[in-house]
């Protein structure tokens, strides 16, 4: 995943995110309430908590589960 690509998908879902130079360290916003915000330290964690937002951490149990399975299959 690129930031060009993240950056228009957030923008199309209402968010705006920043990233810090020379780092992939992403700080993004909810256009409408910058109150919402958060932070991460790749852009596809960046783009898994803005999803998470957007979905009221609806799958957020599926992706833990997720992560352990592929750990413990690929260690």
């Amino acid at each position: 995943m690129n930031f060009t690509l993240l950056k228009q998908w957030a923008r199309e879902k209402g968010y705006d995110v920043l990233k810090e130079k020379g780092t992939e360290v992403c700080i993004w916003t909810l256009k409408d309430d910058p109150a919402v915000t958060g932070m991460a330290d790749t852009l596809i964690d960046t783009a898994t908590q803005i999803y998470n937002h957007i979905t009221d951490n609806k799958w957020l149990e599926y992706q833990e589960e997720y992560k352990r399975t592929k750990e413990i299959n690929y260690e």
